[in-house]
C-alpha cells in the first residue's frame, strides 16, 4: 500500500503515529532527501526536487515505520514498513514537478507490487465502451457536449457506444470564447465530421440574468452548473424520455470538488456532485472520471478524433464566468472574449500553442486610471495566464518571451474598449489555481 500526502497522514494517524499542524508549510518545489536504500526509491537521486502541498505532517511515525526521506521543515517526508509492505510519502510524486516521480511510481508498480504493465489505452476503449452498451442497453443517452476536450471525447467515446440512442445538446451560455459557439457547431453539428443527434441552445440572456449581482467564483459556479442542470431537463422533454446523462468528468475535477467529502473543495464543478432531487434522468455516466488530462486526449486520439481538437485549450465547463472576477456582465464578456481572442493568436503565432499546458486572458475587477490620447482613462487590467502542466493537477507559470507580451500588451489596449491595463500572472498551482477566479 502507498499513500500519497494525506494518504501518508492517514496510515501513520490510523496506525498508532501522530499528525500534527506543522510549524512550516510546505509548497510547490522543495529538495527532498531520499534513502536509496529503499526499494521505493531505488535509482532515484539522493537529493531530488519533489512537489509538496501540506499544511499538516507527521510529527510521529506509527511502530514498524523508519525514515526514508526528509526535507529542511519535514522531517517524515516519506516511511517505510517493509514487513507490512506499507510505504507513505508527504509529497506528490504523481504531478509533473517531482523530477524523478515517475522512478519512485515505477519502483512501487514494478518492484514493489510485482505488476507486469501490459495494459493500453485502446484496453480502456474497448472496456469502457463495453461497460457502456452493458449499462445504457435501449435507454436514451443524453450528452452535455461544450466542445471542449473533455466533453468531446466523451462525445465521440458514447457515439461509438450506443449510436444514434445519443443525443448531445450544445448550451452556448454566453461564456464561451470568441465565436467558439460557431465554431463547436460547425464540427459536432449537422454539417460537421460525426455523425451526432446536436441539438444547439442558445441561452445568452438567461444565463446573464440568472447571474446577475452574483459575484462570488463558488456562487457563480454553481448558479451555472444548476442553470446547465435545467437546460438539459428542457431538453430531454423535448425530446422524449431520458434515461442517462452523459458528463465529461476528469479525475481532477473530482479532486477539487472534494471526493465526495474525503477532501477539502477547492472549487465546485457543474458536472460533479450528481443531479438534485427534481432532475428526471436515471443516473449521470461520467466514463472519463478516472483520467487526467493528458490521459483524455490519448483517448481522443485512440477514437480517432483530429489532433487538433484533441489539442486544443481546455476550458473551464462555467466559461468566462470563471475568468471574469466580480459580476458577470455581457459588456465583460466582449471584453475578456477579445483580449483572449488577441492573446491566444499571438501564442499561435509565437508558435507556442503547442508546447504550453493552458493560457487565456482573465478580467480582473480592479479598475485603474490610465492615459490614452491624452484624455484620462478609468477601465479595466486583463491578466495574462500562461501555464505548464500535464495532469492538471499541479502548474508552474510559463515563461513567456517578453516581446510577445508586449505585442500582446499593445493590441489588447489598442483594440479592445474598456481596457487599459494589462498584467502577467506569475502564481503557481498551488497556492493558486489554474483559472483566474
Amino acid at each position: 500500500m502507498l499513500g500519497l500526502c494525506y494518504g501518508a497522514q492517514l496510515m501513520q494517524h490510523v496506525l498508532g503515529g501522530t499528525v500534527e499542524k506543522a510549524p512550516v508549510r510546505e509548497y510547490g518545489k522543495i529538495m527532498v532527501h531520499v534513502e536509496t536504500s529503499s526499494p521505493l526509491f531505488q535509482d532515484v537521486t539522493p537529493d531530488t526536487i519533489c512537489w509538496m502541498s501540506h499544511n499538516d505532517y507527521i510529527s510521529k511515525m506509527a511502530p514498524g515505520f523508519e525514515v526514508i526521506a526528509t526535507t529542511a521543515d519535514c522531517p517524515v517526508a516519506a516511511a517505510q514498513c517493509i514487513k507490512n509492505q506499507l510505504y507513505a510519502i508527504q509529497f506528490h510524486p504523481e504531478v509533473l514537478h517531482t523530477q524523478e516521480g515517475k522512478k519512485m511510481l515505477h519502483n512501487f508498480v514494478y518492484h514493489i507490487c510485482g505488476c507486469s504493465g501490459d495494459w493500453r489505452m485502446d484496453s480502456f476503449v474497448e472496456e469502457t465502451i463495453r461497460q457502456i452498451r452493458e449499462k445504457v442497453g435501449k435507454g436514451k443517452v443524453l450528452c452535455a457536449l461544450s466542445g471542449g476536450v473533455d466533453s468531446s471525447v466523451a462525445a465521440v467515446l458514447l457515439s461509438k457506444a450506443v449510436g444514434d440512442q445519443l443525443t448531445c445538446v450544445f448550451v452556448d451560455h454566453g461564456l464561451l470564447r470568441k465565436n467558439e459557439g460557431d465554431e463547436v457547431e460547425a464540427v459536432f453539428g449537422p454539417k460537421g465530421n460525426y455523425q451526432l443527434n446536436f441539438i444547439r441552445v442558445n441561452a445568452q440572456q438567461r444565463f446573464y440574468d440568472k447571474l446577475a449581482g452574483a459575484t462570488e467564483p463558488e456562487q457563480k459556479r454553481k448558479i451555472i452548473g444548476e442553470e446547465f442542470i435545467r437546460v438539459f431537463e428542457e431538453a430531454a422533454k423535448e425530446i422524449g424520455a431520458v434515461d442517462f446523462l452523459i458528463q465529461g468528468t476528469i479525475y481532477p475535477d473530482v479532486v477539487e470538488s472534494g471526493l465526495g467529502g474525503e477532501s477539502a473543495v477547492i472549487k465546485s464543478h457543474h458536472n460533479v456532485g450528481g443531479l438534485p432531487d427534481c432532475v428526471d434522468f436515471k443516473e449521470i455516466i461520467e466514463p472519463l472520471r478516472n483520467l487526467f488530462k493528458d490521459e483524455v486526449r490519448k483517448v481522443g486520439l485512440e477514437l480517432g478524433i483530429p489532433e487538433y481538437l484533441v489539442f486544443r485549450q481546455p476550458f473551464p465547463g462555467p466559461g468566462l464566468g470563471v475568468r471574469i472576477v466580480g459580476e458577470v456582465t455581457a459588456e465583460k464578456v466582449r471584453i475578456v472574449q477579445d483580449a483572449d481572442a488577441i492573446y491566444r493568436e499571438e501564442i499561435g503565432k509565437a508558435g507556442r500553442d503547442k508546447t504550453l499546458g493552458q493560457y487565456f486572458a482573465a478580467l480582473t475587477n480592479m479598475r485603474s486610471v490610465g492615459v490614452m490620447g491624452d484624455e484620462r482613462t478609468y477601465d479595466y487590467a486583463v491578466a495574462l495566464r500562461a501555464v505548464n502542466t500535464v495532469d492538471f493537477m499541479t502548474a508552474e507559470a510559463a515563461e513567456i518571451p517578453y516581446e510577445v507580451l508586449q505585442r500582446v500588451m499593445s493590441r489588447i489596449i489598442n483594440e479592445v474598449k474598456g481596457v487599459n491595463r494589462v498584467m502577467y500572472d506569475l502564481t503557481s498551482k498551488p497556492p493558486g489555481t489554474i483559472e483566474f477566479e
